[in-house]
């Protein structure tokens, strides 16, 4: 505030308006009259207590500037910084001592094109550049243009603190007014956090993402609104420590049309439903009424000791022949084996095509007790997750291993490491799903916390089983550092079959070995271009374990790419299996894992569309261009057209399937039992 006494008699062109316009509020004009002497006295006296008012309120908005979490900063009409809060300060890095500054330095983006642009108000980011981090972070920022004259005298940015990690957001913007008093140790707690963070900021180390997040963030500067946008959109995906976690499109559509199919997708890719029934007080007895996995250790048989000899003939020999032929008849094999295909069939292909035994330095005989105890402890009561299941897996790996591509690839070691791993990845299944078993509160869901609950306890069986004994312990001639690879491969490849991470190594194989031929960054699993593959990728050993990842994938869910008789039997068997666990869990008040798999209202061939639609045809389509195996796409479409054709004709249940089955088989291919 300013005073100027000026005698109007002196002077003839007098005008307030310059001085107005100078920054003076007050002009006293002398006169000789006591009145207007007076009048003119309590004038100014009213003016200062007006003027010390406005400073205190001025005080009083830097003080809850202060305390506010949002980064504010006031400017003059050149862009020279006139106020800063502790917020602004301690994320840029700027000393509250510190004298004027340049903002152009600080700050940059589309606000800053705003501000200078002379617009009155805007929403708009903003770059921000720290002092303790080389890479600008992109900030939302609301601007205002304050006028004291004419033109804009003032500009006044806030900045939203949410992309800086450091800078906790609260509730509100100011700190909460119930907190009365400080406790020492969250002090100090606060300030070693800190010192923390500048000591890690001030380390060598970048990830990969977070230079992408950099290059994004820089990307905004000048861009158009649109494009800001759409960036931000992209980073703040990116921020996710999730980035491949399995999610259902939110097409309302889809699940108008079919919520059979995407409620079964659903449970099948998400822990999330198992997780969040952690917290339900059900009945004690939480032990299925199948056989308990807690004897799963102890050979329950000595009545099969003749299956050792392996004595093939007639039928038996002429089927095994066949045994990487992709329409492998494997429910003959389970006829003619009386239900115990799978040590028949690992020893044609483990120890005769494969040579496994030269692989792992074991004898033939070691390899037939090994299979022989595997087998023993799947359950033959599953009617999906039993032996026959793991027999099919185990021929499947086996023709995909046959192919050129991965001949060429994998090592003998490797190869023999994919094939024990298909034979023994559902050892002990109890008929369940891991989701049942967190909700049922079983022992193996308390031994692995509720994380990759049957995969961890099929990987452990097979070691606890394979070393307890001599006689079948394949790996017993195997140095340290082979048999740690080999057990490495073993557990990675048995992991890999979780459903909940089926889009993580999908989406992370393609994105390795393919890039479409136009060279378009959209995503190349929902196009109609061909695939164009990368075959330097296979040069890296951390490529290869996704393509072994991805080749006892597309072996687990094979059934729905096989010939259509083959597709239909697994369809009835795993809808059965389904049903059972659906059936149990009423019995024991548990939470229904699957709905849909109610045997009074679900429909067979909807779940199959559903799941060829979401899960198999896209990874099929990869798997078969880079093992060049088109017959996987064409018997996943032709069957995905035949469910289609019996959904549309009213078939939904167990028995119906099975009249399907039998009019669609003629005579001549039915198959002979063992009895027979």
């Amino acid at each position: 505030m300013s005073k100027y006494c000026y005698s109007a008699y002196l002077k003839d062109d007098f005008a307030v308006l310059p001085y107005l316009e100078a920054g003076f509020n007050r002009v006293m004009v002398e006169t000789l009259g006591s009145t207007a002497w007076c009048a003119e006295v309590l004038q100014a006296r009213s003016a200062a207590a007006s003027a010390r008012a406005q400073v205190a309120a001025v005080t009083a908005l830097a003080a809850a500037a202060d305390r506010c979490r949002d980064l504010v900063a006031v400017t003059d009409d050149q862009q020279r910084v006139l106020l800063t809060n502790k917020s602004w300060c301690r994320v840029v890095g700027w000393r509250p001592d510190e004298g004027p500054r340049s903002f152009a330095e600080t700050i940059g983006g589309e606000g800053l094109r705003l501000a200078t642009s002379g617009a009155r108000d805007w929403d708009a980011p903003v770059m921000l550049r720290r002092r303790a981090s080389p890479d600008p972070v992109l900030l939302a920022c609301k601007g205002a243009a304050v006028s004291l004259t004419r033109s804009t005298s003032h500009i006044v940015f806030v900045c939203e603190p949410s992309n800086i990690p450091e800078v906790e957001r609260g509730r509100g913007s100011l700190h909460s007014i119930r907190r009365g008093s400080l406790d020492v140790r969250s002090v100090a707690s606060d300030g070693l956090r800190r010192t923390s963070l500048a000591k890690l900021q001030g380390l060598p180390l970048e990830a990969p993402i977070t230079k992408v997040i950099s290059l994004l963030s820089t990307a905004t500067e000048g861009a158009p609104p649109s494009t800001v946008a759409c960036i931000e959109r992209a980073v703040d995906m990116l921020r996710t420590s999730e980035l491949y976690s399995p999610q259902m499109r939110e097409d309302p559509k889809m699940r108008a049309e079919d919520p059979i199919a995407t409620d079964l997708i659903g449970a099948l890719l998400s822990r999330e439903q198992a997780n969040a029934n952690l917290i339900y007080m059900g009945t004690s007895n939480v032990l299925s009424s199948r056989r308990s996995s807690n004897d799963s250790t102890v050979i329950r048989s000595q009545t099969n000791r003749s299956n050792l000899k392996h004595k093939t003939s007639g039928q038996l020999r002429e089927i095994l022949d066949t045994a990487l032929c992709w329409d492998f008849e494997i429910f003959h094999l389970e006829d003619l084996t009386r239900g115990r295909p799978l040590t028949h069939l690992g020893l044609t292909l483990m120890g005769g095509r494969f040579d496994v035994c030269a692989a792992l330095e074991c004898d033939e005989r070691t390899l037939l007790h090994w299979l022989t105890i595997i087998e023993t402890n799947y359950h033959a009561v599953n009617t999906y997750h039993n032996s026959t299941h793991a027999a099919d897996v185990l021929q499947a790996v086996a023709c995909f291993i046959e192919k050129d591509r991965l001949k060429n690839l994998l090592e003998p070691l490797e190869a023999a490491a994919a094939l024990i791993s298909a034979a023994a990845h559902d050892i002990d299944h109890p008929g369940t799903s891991s989701a049942f078993l967190c909700n049922a509160r079983h022992s193996l869901a308390i031994l692995y916390n509720d994380v990759a609950v049957l995969e961890s306890h099929h990987a452990a069986l097979t070691f606890k089983l394979t070393l307890n004994d001599d006689r079948v312990n394949i790996f017993k001639n195997l140095d340290r550092d082979t048999f740690k690879s080999v057990r490495h491969n073993v557990i990675d490849m048995i992991l890999a079959t979780e459903m909940t991470k089926h889009f993580e190594h999908l989406a992370k194989f393609v994105n390795v070995f393919y890039a479409k031929s136009t060279g378009s960054k959209e995503d190349v699993m929902h196009t109609d271009e061909p695939l164009s593959l990368d075959t330097t990728a296979l040069t890296s050993q951390e490529n290869v374990i996704l393509v072994k990842r991805m080749m006892i994938k597309c072996a687990d869910v094979s059934n729905a790419s096989r010939p259509q008789k083959f597709a239909f039997e697994w369809a009835r068997r795993i809808a059965e299996e389904y049903f059972l666990q659906t059936d149990e869990e009423k019995a024991k008040e548990l939470p229904v894992v699957m709905p849909m798999f109610d045997r009074a209202s679900c429909s067979i061939p909807r779940s199959q569309i559903g799941f060829i639609d979401y899960i198999i045809i896209d990874m099929m389509e990869a798997w078969s261009a880079f093992i060049d195996m088109p017959e996987l796409v064409t018997h996943a479409r032709n069957n995905h057209q035949r469910w289609r054709e019996l959904d549309e004709a009213g078939v939904t249940t167990i028995a119906d399937v099975k009249r399907a089955q039998r009019q669609a088989l003629p005579p001549s291919t039915s198959q002979p039992t063992a009895e027979e």
